[in-house]
């Protein structure tokens, strides 16, 4: 009778899933939603993530390993290649695709090209996820969904599954997670059980700093902002029921007249990046923080392959 239990018990999964979509089709949203806390920087400006995050979801059958790679475009920059070069390595390392539509956006040239691309990696199943399902109705939604089917028919993808969620009223997203791991193949826990991410905290606290920057920030300087921590380090003495992190940290603009539109007027602005960022870098660490904020220019940073690599692309 025991032999019995055993071969019914399902194996353990484990396995890397990838989202992929046109630049802020809610790929980190859904990310974070997924791994239940802030692994990915969100913001309302396309093309936020320029690392590839991995978020760990953990569950008594399987591991997912969430991949949220930058968003696939066609590049004007350097940089733009970069980015989309590391899209393509990922797509061809992972065990299922995930491609994210959001349902509030009519399908474009942008998600055909993906799609295209997508077609031409043969062997990974491809889940359609479309996303912000809370911005339309029942109707609208219907509409995207045949639209999704129709365009896997056109460029020779057959979906593993179709599914809309939204990550932002936390709907269908543990569904999306059981429709996922049964694409993944059969083995041990890939992460220890507890960690939420491999990213390094120096990244991680970068991109948190590089978030707060971008918010509110003009449409002409998205792409412009890089951020390095230059170092982080417990302040000596100490008492050790009172540590203090000291973080340093330099963001860096493509030219000096970007400079006052992130100080702002007598340095208020700044001051706001600071505040906001690290009160979520004492969240991720869990001790209290003090950030030191400088701005320098990184002449056309985007375009010279030595600032690119000094700047950790």
């Amino acid at each position: 009778m025991s032999v019995r239990t055993e071969t019914t018990a399902p194996a353990h999964r484990a396995g890397f899933a990838c989202f992929v979509g046109r630049p802020n089709a809610g790929k980190s949203t859904l990310t974070n939603a997924l791994v239940g806390t802030k692994v990915a920087i969100t913001s309302n400006r396309p093309q936020t993530t320029r690392h590839t995050v991995r978020g760990i979801v953990h569950r008594p059958d399987a591991q997912l390993v969430l991949v949220d790679t930058p968003g696939l475009h066609k590049p004007r920059t350097l940089l733009g290649e970069r980015l989309n070069d590391v899209v393509r390595t990922t797509w061809a390392e992972v065990d299922v695709i995930g491609f994210c539509l959001p349902a509030n956006e009519k399908l474009g040239p942008g998600d055909r090209y993906i799609a295209k691309e997508l077609a031409e990696v043969r062997k990974t199943p491809k889940v359609a996820i479309v996303t912000k399902t809370d911005l339309v109705d029942s109707k609208r939604l219907a509409e995207q969904l045949i639209a999704i089917h129709q365009l896997g028919a056109e460029v020779g993808i057959e979906w593993a599954e179709i599914i809309p969620v939204s990550a932002v009223g936390d709907t269908q997203v543990g569904l999306l997670a059981d429709l996922l791991v049964p694409l993944l193949p059969e083995g041990p826990a890939l992460y220890p059980e507890g960690d939420l991410t491999d990213e390094p905290e120096q990244v991680m606290v970068a991109e948190l700093i590089r978030e707060a920057a971008l918010e509110g920030v003009r449409d002409e300087l998205p792409h412009s902002i890089a951020v390095v921590v230059e170092e982080m380090l417990p302040r000596e003495d100490r008492p050790a029921d009172r540590p203090l992190l000291d973080i340093h940290a330099n963001i860096y603009i493509e030219r000096p007249s970007q400079k006052g539109i992130i100080i702002g007027p007598k340095g208020a602005r700044l001051k706001e990046v600071g505040t906001t960022s690290r009160r979520h870098i004492e969240a991720l660490l869990g001790t209290p923080v003090f950030l030191d904020l400088h701005v320098k220019v990184a002449k056309d940073w985007q375009r010279d392959p030595k600032q690119l690599r000094k700047l950790g692309f």
